[in-house]
């Protein structure tokens, strides 16, 4: 019989992996910094990440990528374009005064970072929230070509309200933007 290597330390790196790249940045995480945050042992490095870092970067932003996706759909399924974005603003900031603004978007962290395979993987997340967020407005009556074009708007607001409400210590940028994009979500036709 073969014995299969545990999971919980490669799930558990992958998890401390996306929640210092939210406080740090990808250039900041390191596999050190990885095994003190999850606790793993050390010799699961190389085990469950043979390419290096650039392989749990990636795998990181895929697991954050799809998570938050999973997450923005829910709250898309749960109503109209615009109550959507209030509710998503609503968990973002939560989530950034929680942490004392500490940590951002991971998705942004990658988008940003060096490794081209983590920012591949970036741009794809930013295409599939760009698209739920495009077929949410054309179920509220948009057409197809103002609602892709209104989302790509949508997203790239709520991610620099994001990345301005870190820095400033405020979620007053999350705030003006949610209420503007409220209001263009709701302008059908």
């Amino acid at each position: 019989m073969t014995r299969r290597a545990d999971p919980r330390p490669r799930a558990a790196m992958v998890a401390s992996a996306v929640a210092l790249m939210r406080e740090r940045g990808v250039a900041a995480t390191s596999f050190a910094d990885v095994l003190a945050h999850s606790g793993a042992p050390r010799g699961s490095v190389y085990h469950h990440f043979p390419g290096g870092k650039a392989q749990l970067i990636q795998e990181a932003t895929r697991f954050a990528a799809d998570h938050l996706t999973d997450g923005i759909t829910r709250v898309l399924d749960a109503g109209d374009t615009g109550s959507a974005l209030r509710a998503l603003v609503d968990l973002w900031r939560r989530g950034l005064e929680e942490r004392d603004y500490a940590a951002g978007c991971p998705i942004v962290a990658a988008a940003l970072g060096t490794d081209e395979g983590a920012r591949g993987l970036a741009g794809e997340a930013f295409d599939r929230w760009t698209s739920l967020i495009a077929d949410s407005l054309v179920a509220d009556g948009l057409p197809i070509a103002r609602a892709r074009s209104l989302a790509v708007l949508i997203v790239s607001a709520l991610e620099g309200a994001l990345v301005m409400a870190q820095a400033q210590r405020s979620s007053a940028p999350l705030d003006d933007v949610v209420t503007h994009l409220e209001t263009l979500a709701r302008a059908t036709g």
